[in-house]
């Protein structure tokens, strides 16, 4: 659980507006008077990002809108110890892009060109403030488009993408955000300009570019990114399968992997899930189904015909009392706008909710569930389920009301449960969201003193101030010890060891 600070008092208000005072003045020289904030109506919009529940205001927030003034910026934090949290579009949902509420937000939204194009070598390069869904839109001229299509991808940035590893519903067959990126370039915490990848296949050197995607801002600010592009299918389709238990529909997921299948999508929601969708957007789901399987085809009119007949069979052999199959690309459009909007579609039937994400083999998606289904019980909260079935990514929706005392502490402890009862199976505190602040505690559970040791050893490496997004993915040594979730194995160090920036 992530604490927020308690009041300050009149003592250290004064000391935090002299030091919102020396931070504007000192950036003030950097940029024009227009890309400086620093009153409370122009920062509050700041405070947090897609994980509403924790949010603090940043001493400024500073807009550049030239590479120089980046690195400047970022030079002149590094000389005077101000903290920096870099944040694009803000629709994360770990709190990656919370506010230091001692430090700089550097809001990179004008950088937001698509600066080339490459139809031959199907690549983009892009400003790292290019939402996600412009980039196929600006390459499909050439009959290609980016792959990787988280849900909020008409909003999020191709920064943030890099920033969290970012997957989406077709991440199965066409991989994560890692898989389709070449080239990275930014600027280190010091202001010295990087570059990770290369324009080809490979880069002198010790490969980092994995290192740098899913880093969670931690390492460096990314400015311009070049990403693979591939060509669009000819055709696609989509099959819509419901089932009458949800382990049957999380053992059709398991089978149709090891069946040697590898649909371009493989999605499930639950019946509470499918509920809020069709009311929302009408996709024409099920509503008499425990869950439904959305597993989609693409290729040439032949090897989707094919694949299509194949898991068909697949499904109805674990159990599936309907199968429908999109007749049109209107109808398959209907079918993934369910899935895209399941979020929205959330808060439209709660208050507040808090969407988790872990990741679990997929064999155990039918235990998950039934454990998710208990802690409802547990912690008298609602929890509707959606996820990226065919790698075992799950995002349960936690719904409570804020406004109710406890009710976010029951949350918080719901999430928990969740990603603790995933690492038991076997499987991941995070897929693609992040750790940001939210998970914190949940490393504790996952990995040892002496890999959260090698994890600051590399966040030392390139900011060896701590000043780059501070306090966000490794946990402090008191963290771990209040929570009493120290994961400790033979000739491994103690937490003792763990330093905290």
């Amino acid at each position: 659980m992530f604490t927020p600070q308690e009041t300050p008092s009149n003592t250290e208000l004064q000391a935090k507006s002299m030091r919102q005072r020396l931070i504007v003045q000192t950036l003030s020289s950097l940029v024009p008077q227009h890309a400086l904030l620093f009153t409370p109506e122009d920062t509050t919009p700041y405070e947090c990002d897609g994980l509403t529940a924790y949010r603090q205001r940043p001493m400024c927030v500073v807009l550049p809108e030239t590479e120089e003034q980046v690195q400047a910026i970022l030079a002149t934090c590094f000389e005077h110890g101000f903290p920096v949290v870099a944040r694009g579009a803000g629709t994360g949902l770990s709190g990656g892009a919370m506010p230091h509420t001692d430090g700089v937000v550097l809001s990179l939204a004008k950088f937001n060109k698509i600066l080339h194009i490459d139809p031959l070598a199907k690549t983009a390069d892009v400003q790292c403030g290019v939402r996600n869904l412009a980039i196929s839109e600006a390459a499909a001229p050439y009959g290609l488009y980016y792959a990787p299509d988280p849900s909020s991808q008409i909003a999020c940035t191709i920064g943030g993408n890099v920033a969290e590893n970012s997957g989406g519903v077709h991440c199965l067959k066409y991989g994560l955000t890692v898989h389709n990126v070449l080239k990275v370039k930014g600027f280190t915490m010091s202001g010295q300009a990087v570059t990770f990848g290369s324009d080809g296949f490979d880069a002198p050197g010790l490969d980092l570019l994995p290192l740098i995607v899913g880093s969670e801002g931690m390492l460096a600010v990314t400015l311009e990114v070049t990403v693979r592009l591939i060509p669009q299918p000819q055709i696609a389709k989509c099959i819509m399968a419901s089932f009458s238990e949800v382990r049957a529909a999380g053992d059709a997921v398991a089978q149709l992997i090891g069946s040697g299948i590898i649909p371009a999508g493989l999605e499930m929601m639950d019946q509470p899930m499918t509920a809020a969708v069709e009311d929302f957007v009408h996709a024409g789901y099920d509503l008499n189904a425990a869950a439904i399987l959305l597993c989609e085809s693409d290729g040439t009119p032949e090897e989707v015909q094919e694949e299509i007949e194949r898991m068909s069979a697949v499904l109805r052999k674990c159990g599936a009392s309907s199968i429908s199959v999109s007749q049109s690309e209107e109808e398959r459009l209907r079918f993934w706008s369910g899935r895209k909007n399941a979020f929205p579609a959330s808060g439209r039937i709660s208050p507040d909710y808090m969407c988790m994400d872990s990741t679990i083999p997929r064999k155990r998606l039918g235990d998950i569930l039934d454990a998710i289904k208990t802690m409802q019980d547990t912690y008298g909260l609602r929890c509707v389920n959606v996820f990226h079935a065919g790698d075992g990514n799950l995002h349960p929706l936690i719904l409570f009301d804020a406004n109710q005392a406890d009710q976010l502490a029951r949350a918080e402890a719901f999430g928990a449960d969740i990603l603790e009862t995933s690492v038991a199976m076997g499987g991941s505190i995070t897929g693609e969201h992040g750790v940001g602040v939210e998970k914190l505690s949940s490393m504790c559970v996952q990995f040892t003193a002496e890999e959260l040791q090698q994890m600051l050893s590399i966040k030392r490496a390139f900011d060896p101030l701590g000043l780059l997004n501070p306090s966000k993915v490794i946990p402090s040594l008191h963290r771990c010890a209040e929570g009493g979730k120290m994961v400790v194995r033979q000739g491994q160090l103690p937490f003792a060891h763990i330093e905290r920036f």
